[in-house]
């Protein structure tokens, strides 16, 4: 998916209101202990929430993207992180994962630039007629992971998994089709293939984990 496509969502995404709040969003910058002297990378920065959250603490933040267009501070995918190995206290990616072309390259980048924690929050895998609306929605979807295949990428890119925190959030269907500007017959086939998840408000129920791991001694 083209960057340039990002960049034209950069507005809506520093806009909208599950990326920019939230109950999961207030645990990940306390999980990230932030504090004057606690140096924080966030990758996939988007909208830059995760950051500014971080950086109102009293962290030193560095934030990364490979879309100019979220005014990163640095611009580059999460699979090719510019960053010597430990540079850094805490590393997190928020809602971001589903996205990158190859996960296992990204999350053992995050884990070789962490110091001590990375924290990592996504939504999670529903069902194989969700992935295809996800697809049809967004082409720059590229999949949702089970709980379990969190922890084993983790894992093997040398991270522990202290803690996991799933959550439920709602999101208007309608506001979730603005964001990447999907429409007409398209929209109405992803309604279709995801009727199961929507509530009687017409929300649709999106399941998301925040993981915690930490560097192994």
């Amino acid at each position: 998916m083209s960057t340039d496509l990002w960049s034209e969502r950069a507005d809506a995404y520093r806009a909208s209101r599950v990326h920019r709040e939230g109950a999961d969003l207030d645990l990940l910058v306390e999980w990230a202990k932030p504090g004057p002297g606690v140096t924080a990378l966030d990758v996939a920065t988007g909208g830059g929430h995760v950051a500014r959250r971080l950086r109102e603490a009293g962290c030193t933040v560095v934030s990364s993207d490979p879309a100019p267009g979220m005014q990163p501070d640095v611009i580059c995918r999460a699979e090719h992180l510019p960053f010597d190995g430990a540079s850094f206290d805490v590393v997190t990616c928020r809602i971001a994962a589903h996205h990158f072309d190859d996960v296992r390259a990204a999350v053992t980048e995050i884990a070789r630039v962490a110091r001590d924690r990375v924290l990592i929050e996504d939504n999670t895998f529903v069902d194989d007629a969700s992935e295809e609306a996800d697809r049809l929605r967004d082409p720059s979807h590229v999949r949702n992971y089970t709980e379990q295949e969190w922890v084993d990428l983790l894992e093997s890119a040398g991270l522990a998994v202290q803690r996991i925190e799933r959550f439920v959030k709602h999101l208007p269907i309608d506001r979730w089709f603005a964001t990447v500007r999907c429409e007409g017959e398209v929209a109405a086939r992803v309604r279709e293939l995801v009727a199961h998840r929507l509530d009687d408000q017409d929300r649709l129920e999106l399941p998301a984990i925040l993981i915690e791991a930490r560097k192994r001694r």
